[in-house]
């Protein structure tokens, strides 16, 4: 427990100072770049935290089905267990809007830079409001050939909880005409939510063939991708 406190801390230390850093970075060069380059430059930090949390705290990943990752804007739905996901996701896909609560942008440097990356920020005490602007913003968004991530769940879920998905992906693909591709995960393991230990270990990712929204509804093309993650969740968890 000692040897994973100071670990952790090693990690926090690093992480914090990189955020300061890189957001300043950010904050000066993105506003000249183009969209892709400034996700590039953006992205380095995501990178490099990934690096960082293998080697302070000894968490690592494997990922199986990147040959389902498609060339074109999709919509990316994935279960939502830590802070991993968002950070690795964006490693993943080479153009990536992220839906998230529009507080998230007001934390210094980190939200600073976050907003460099042109997401979709809702407020959640709205939620009429914010399922207009989903589908609005995300048409948008895939229109330029970026893809659009959302967590169906909402918030954060701990390992080994039921999953609770809301239709807005379902309904933001055929709205948009584009399928979705779903990421499944169990990051909660090695980076439990809204805990300060980081645990080693090996985090299993999964990306799913490609679901076409032409010709589906809302609540089938949503329980699709619900079954699908459960199932790769339930083989995580047989794995070990």
């Amino acid at each position: 427990m000692l040897v994973a406190f100071l670990r952790s801390v090693l990690f926090y230390a690093g992480y914090g100072l990189s955020v300061i850093v890189w957001g300043i970075v950010i904050l000066v060069a993105a506003p000249w770049l183009e969209f892709p380059q400034r996700f590039r430059l953006v992205t380095l930090w995501n990178h490099f935290s990934l690096r960082w949390c293998r080697l302070a705290c000894g968490v690592h990943y494997r990922v199986e089905g990147l040959q389902n990752l498609p060339t074109h804007g999709c919509v990316v739905v994935a279960n939502h267990q830590s802070s991993w996901e968002t950070i690795f996701l964006a490693t993943l896909f080479p153009r990536l809007c992220v839906l998230l609560k529009r507080e998230l942008l007001r934390i210094p440097f980190f939200g600073w830079a976050l907003k460099m990356l042109n997401p979709i920020a809702i407020d959640r005490g709205n939620p009429r409001a914010a399922l207009r602007q989903v589908i609005e913003s995300g048409v948008q968004r895939l229109a330029s050939d970026c893809s659009v991530l959302i967590f169906p769940e909402g918030t954060r879920v701990d390992a080994g909880e039921p999953l609770r998905f809301s239709r807005s992906a379902a309904q933001l693909a055929i709205q948009a005409g584009v399928e979705i591709v779903c990421v499944a995960h169990d990051a909660g393991k090695c980076w439990p939510a809204r805990r300060f230990l980081k645990t080693p270990g090996v985090i299993n990712v999964v990306v799913s063939a490609p679901l076409p929204s032409a010709g589906s509804d809302a609540g089938r093309l949503t329980r699709q991708a619900q079954d699908w993650i459960e199932q790769q969740l339930e083989r995580f968890a047989t794995q070990g």
